[in-house]
């Protein structure tokens, strides 16, 4: 064989070899971040366990929507692994602990809002603020369309306006400027992970309030008809009681996400999981 066509041939095998390591580098990296990936979902779903199953109040008094400690993990699941793994650890995790602790059949539903939580989070973190939106605008909807909302006091339900204010100021700003909802940025991340985590805890409520109010489970459930003034003053005693300690715990799981959000964000940047991709 002359020199030249061996010199070619050499080439060709080179190539060859270097494009079967590349595939072989390229397929063990994507088997490695799929399979850190399924862990991680595995123990975010194990963190929601966990909290769900500490039922004493984070503050001295009792009320709201949430009675275990779920809501200091959910806006970060969803916020890490993305709208639909986040809604699945959250699910797992609320479904898990409901069964560990009973709290009764109608938990089981109640508690579908921490999934929704992180699922709302999850998007409004990836900038897929329409889902958010329409999400918001529907249950807001179904809440005022019914009857016995307008019997409720208005300001009970301040902390869902300010969340829903705060979307709203959220969408106009990124449709002005697209480059401020920038996660990549430090300065910017801190605001972005606490407008999250406060927009899908408050989405997570209004789910809550839409299955009590709306899909009137105040009277198929709990046996109070709004009719009757004693039973409506105990629904406005609910609503009272959860306009003071929902916002808190809120507030609280906002300020702790802030906290350890950032380092966890970089720290799965720096080995290549898929957590923060659009």
């Amino acid at each position: 064989m002359p020199p030249n066509d061996l010199s070619t041939a050499q080439r060709c095998s080179d190539e060859v070899t270097a494009n079967i390591k590349e595939t072989n580098v390229f397929s063990f990296a994507e088997k490695f971040k799929k399979s850190s990936f399924v862990s991680l979902v595995s123990v975010f779903a194990a963190f929601n366990v966990i909290c769900d199953l500490l039922l004493s109040s984070p503050i001295p008094f009792s009320g709201g929507v949430w009675f275990s400690w779920v809501f200091m993990i959910t806006p970060l699941s969803g916020v890490l692994l993305g709208p639909l793994a986040g809604f699945l650890a959250s699910f797992i995790g609320v479904m898990v602990g409901h069964s560990i602790v009973f709290r009764g059949s109608e938990e089981f539903l109640f508690t579908l809002g921490a999934p929704i939580g992180a699922m709302v989070a999850g998007f409004l973190f990836r900038a897929r603020w329409r889902e958010v939106l329409v999400y918001y605008l529907v249950l807001l909807g179904a809440y005022f369309a019914a009857p016995v909302a307008w019997q409720l006091p208005w300001w009970g339900m301040w902390d869902v306006f300010l969340a829903f204010i705060f979307l709203l100021t959220i969408i106009i700003a990124m449709r002005k400027c697209k480059n401020i909802w920038n996660s990549e940025a430090k300065t910017k991340l801190l605001h972005i992970l606490a407008l999250c985590t406060f927009v899908g805890l408050e989405a997570d409520v209004l789910f809550r309030i839409f299955i009590l109010i709306p899909c009137q489970t105040y009277q198929s459930i709990y046996g109070l008809d709004a009719a009757r003034m004693v039973d409506l003053l105990t629904l406005q005693s609910f609503w009272v009681a959860g306009a003071v300690e929902t916002p808190i715990k809120a507030a609280l799981s906002t300020i702790i996400t802030t906290i350890i959000g950032p380092p966890i964000i970089m720290a799965a940047k720096k080995v290549g999981l898929p957590l923060v991709k659009s």
